[in-house]
């Protein structure tokens, strides 16, 4: 076989997820040049009709890879057994030179557990010889063009998710050779079977084909059916091996690769069709979604799969917010710290960035402040960037900065941009929102921002902010009247109930007479 041709270039030119800007060739027109490894994930259970018909499935799905237009010394096969019992062996009727791996099963407790689909597809992510990976589900059946669609477009850029179409056919009746021995393409070998269309067109058109500047064009990408390079895979971190059932570890990395700027590209012409109605198996699929639910809501931070969980804290944040402490008092930053925490968006994470030469004494009051709330870090020494790759936003902003709701106010001025900035008076600097997928795409290009994506400038009137006087009694800090409102406000949010309420007068009678007779709080 071939061996792999120098690494690519990232995307370094596009606006937002225009795919339509890359120059990459016509079908037609592709004349292949790097090799690809094709990796199918399998697995069938020991007894039962499903067993015949996974067995069925996988050597039909081999025989559309067999008439692939793409030369058959520039591709490999592998398959990934997943834990299938009995083991998978290489398929005897199949032209293709395949590879097969076997996963064993694990024992958890007392379960004998097969391994998840992403450990089956980053096992085959590893044993590829060739930097552009295809996945393919095993009942897959797939158009002679189709590696050709995929592949074309990792031949341009190096940073790129390529997402296949898939519809769902019944293929009762049909085998291996007649798919072989077919006088045209799959689709009219197809026509006339009972068949669900393909899924997400309602969505592909309201985006014009992902084109426009939704955040959340990753809600397409279905497993069976992807193309990325190897270097960009495994930057992101291969797909998450914590999905134990069926369902969204696809969506998954099709967020990761999205937050980190990678482009989303949907492939027509990579139609596949997936063995079986979608109704087959329905209650099962349900089920085990709702499992994955919970853990895609800590993975995937966006409101979709996080807007019935108010005031939970989440494994990947989806503002991480970098207070930058400069020569500031301490209690100056823990103001900041405070109004940042108190902001009317939760979903958020604070960062401490202090000076590399900074005296221990302001160190230790913030560790003493913050250490144990899992909501702060105090001097971490990766960048938000590297600690946080998948949050979607990243703000920045001064310590001397005053402001509630600052993080709030900053998103809706935002929009759909990709960056927005307000100055500070007197060279304090500014604060700053970012989407992650902007900051990626520059880290890896060493462009601007704003050579990506719309960049705003936001008036510090907008967003109501002062800046803090340095001589400020900063003892006192933690009692202004800002705060006093604030944790007033609280309060009455908590109120739900009848007996709620008396708790709270008690708790406000409590204070006003503190606050009167002076004693410490």
């Amino acid at each position: 076989m071939s061996t792999p041709s120098a690494p690519l270039s990232p995307v370094n030119s596009v606006w937002y997820n225009d795919w339509r800007q890359v120059d990459v060739a016509s079908l037609n027109g592709f004349a292949p040049t790097r090799p690809v490894s094709v990796i199918i994930p399998y697995y069938q259970t020991p007894t039962g009709p499903y067993y015949q018909k996974s067995a069925e499935t996988l050597v039909r799905t081999l025989a559309t890879l067999e008439g692939q237009t793409y030369p058959r010394e520039l591709f490999e096969v592998i398959i990934v057994d997943d834990g299938s019992e009995p083991p998978l062996a290489r398929p005897p009727s199949t032209s293709l030179e395949v590879k097969v791996i076997r996963r064993e099963r694990r024992v958890v407790g007392r379960t004998l557990m097969r391994s998840t689909h992403g450990q089956a597809m980053n096992t085959g992510a590893r044993a590829a010889a060739y930097d552009i990976l295809l996945f393919l589900d095993s009942g897959m059946l797939v158009e002679a063009g189709w590696m050709a669609a995929h592949a074309r477009w990792h031949h341009a850029v190096s940073d790129a998710l390529t997402v296949g179409v898939r519809a769902y056919v019944d293929v009762n009746g049909m085998d291996a050779e007649t798919i072989r021995r077919r006088p045209g393409s799959l689709k009219e070998l197809l026509s006339g079977r009972p068949m669900d269309p393909p899924l997400y067109e309602g969505y592909m058109t309201k985006t014009n084909d992902l084109t426009s500047r939704a955040d959340d064009p990753f809600q397409v990408v279905v497993g069976g059916n992807l193309g990325v390079c190897k270097g960009f895979y495994w930057s992101m971190g291969g797909c998450d091996e914590s999905f134990t059932y069926w369902g969204l570890e696809d969506v998954e990395l099709g967020y990761r690769a999205y937050t980190r700027g990678g482009l989303l590209v949907p492939v027509r012409d990579s139609l596949a069709y997936r063995q079986g109605r979608w109704d087959e198996g329905r209650d099962a699929k349900h089920r085990s979604t709702q499992i994955q639910e919970g853990i895609a809501a800590h993975r995937i931070a966006h409101p979709w799969y996080r807007g019935h969980r108010p005031g939970r804290i989440f494994a990947v944040p989806q503002y991480v917010v970098t207070v930058e402490m400069g020569q500031c008092p301490a209690g100056q930053v823990v103001r900041a710290v405070n109004n940042v925490l108190t902001d009317r968006v939760r979903d958020l994470l604070v960062r401490i960035e202090m000076p590399a030469s900074d005296d221990e004494e302001r160190l230790a009051r913030l560790q003493a402040e913050f250490g144990p709330d899992p909501r702060v870090r105090v001097a971490p020494t990766p960048t938000a960037l590297e600690e946080f790759p998948a949050s979607p936003f990243h703000v920045t902003l001064p310590a001397a900065v005053v402001a509630k709701d600052l993080v709030h106010r900053l998103c809706a001025k935002l929009g759909d941009a990709a960056h927005a900035e307000s100055l500070l008076p007197d060279g304090v600097g500014k604060v700053a929102i970012t989407r992650a997928w902007a900051l990626h795409r520059a880290q890896r290009t060493g462009k601007s921002v704003a050579d990506f994506g719309e960049a705003r400038t936001i008036p510090a009137t907008a967003l109501k902010l002062t800046v803090a006087d340095p001589a400020e009694d900063v003892a006192r800090v933690g009692r202004t009247k800002a705060a006093q409102w604030g944790r007033l406000l609280d309060r009455m949010r908590d109120i739900h109930s009848p007996g709620e309420v008396g708790s709270f007068l008690k708790w406000l009678a409590g204070s006003v007479w503190r606050r009167v007779v002076g004693r410490p709080r």
